[in-house]
């Protein structure tokens, strides 16, 4: 369950005090995420999101945050925008929580895409890297490869309870990945977590990108690789080479892939299958025994891992230059 920051009435009226949005109809908190208090906010004006953001959240990075989702809508990209109150500003407090209104977009997620669906995200990908090319902030990614060791290092004493031997195998890969990483691929803003519970569709039609409170800037295709993973993969495991085509195809009917990034492509899919199998590990051996919220499997990406160490060219992932 994603609500952690229970709000009262007194405190939802105090906070919407400032907002033209009509009186209050219901308040319901949303079981979907594990990073921030969501609810659906249902007042006069319509339907809305409120979101409380938790300690994982910087709060100096939500400037950055909600100035993306108004820079791609105004880029024609469908996402969440920021209701601004009538000070102008689209960030407040509740419950002692800094919180933002978004509007709400209607649609619902998959948890086993389709080929049609695959290359829809595809395209949406190419469209947020083209848009964000523009974008004047920066905020550069908490979770990337520097942040890697650290992480392996809160998870290292305990990681074999999980799998035998698995925490010499990630010492190996880091290794490989500090000294193979690429260093001079085009650069710009990325979403870094576009998983299927963030993109929305209504029937087979993308009808919007949320989430955006892991987004960055870092390598491009370091992006594509970390959707390529998220999509392409049937729940047993198994990579499906048609979803890959169909993902591939579309994002470069958008934005081409440089010769250099689909060189490195092997590289940036470990290092986006390790980086989300550490933070998975690190949860996983620490989530409290009462916990409301169900750790996601680790074993998942490291198997991911697995597969890409023995890919010798991306003509196997689907991508047919």
């Amino acid at each position: 369950m994603a609500v952690y920051t229970e709000v009262n009435e007194a405190e939802l009226a105090s906070f919407l005090a400032d907002y033209d949005l009509g009186h209050v109809l219901a308040l319901k908190g949303i079981a979907e995420g594990v990073e921030n208090s969501n609810y659906v906010l249902h007042v006069d004006a319509g339907y809305f999101i409120l979101t409380l953001y938790e300690k994982r959240v910087d709060e100096r990075d939500l400037p950055f945050f909600l100035g993306l989702m108004e820079h791609l809508a105004a880029h024609g990209l469908n996402c969440p925008q920021p209701v601004r109150n009538r000070h102008g500003s689209a960030l407040g407090r509740i419950a002692g929580r800094p919180a933002v209104i978004v509007t709400f977009l209607e649609g619902m997620w998959h948890g086993c895409p389709s080929v049609r669906r695959c290359a829809a995200v595809g395209e949406a990908l190419g469209k947020l890297h083209r848009s964000g090319a523009n974008f004047a902030g920066y905020r550069p990614n908490a979770l990337g490869l520097d942040a890697w060791p650290a992480l392996f290092e809160e998870a290292r004493a305990r990681a074999d309870e999980v799998r035998p031997g698995i925490a010499e195998e990630i010492a190996k890969e880091l290794t490989f990945l500090t000294g193979s990483w690429p260093r001079d691929l085009p650069r710009g803003v990325i979403h870094a977590d576009l998983f299927p519970d963030n993109v929305l569709f209504v029937g087979d039609e993308l009808s919007g990108l949320i989430d955006f409170y892991f987004a960055c800037t870092d390598e491009l295709a370091y992006d594509v690789a970390i959707s390529l993973n998220a999509w392409c993969f049937e729940p047993d495991g198994s990579f499906n080479i048609t979803k890959g085509l169909a993902f591939f195809n579309a994002y470069e009917g958008v934005r081409k892939l440089t010769a250099s990034e689909i060189e490195a492509f092997s590289i940036l899919a470990r290092g986006a299958s390790l980086r989300f199998a550490l933070t998975r590990l690190v949860d996983w051996l620490n989530v409290p025994a009462d916990a409301l919220v169900h750790p996601k499997n680790p074993l998942e990406y490291f198997d991911k891992l697995c597969f890409h160490r023995k890919i010798t060219s991306t003509r196997e992932l689907g991508l047919l230059r």
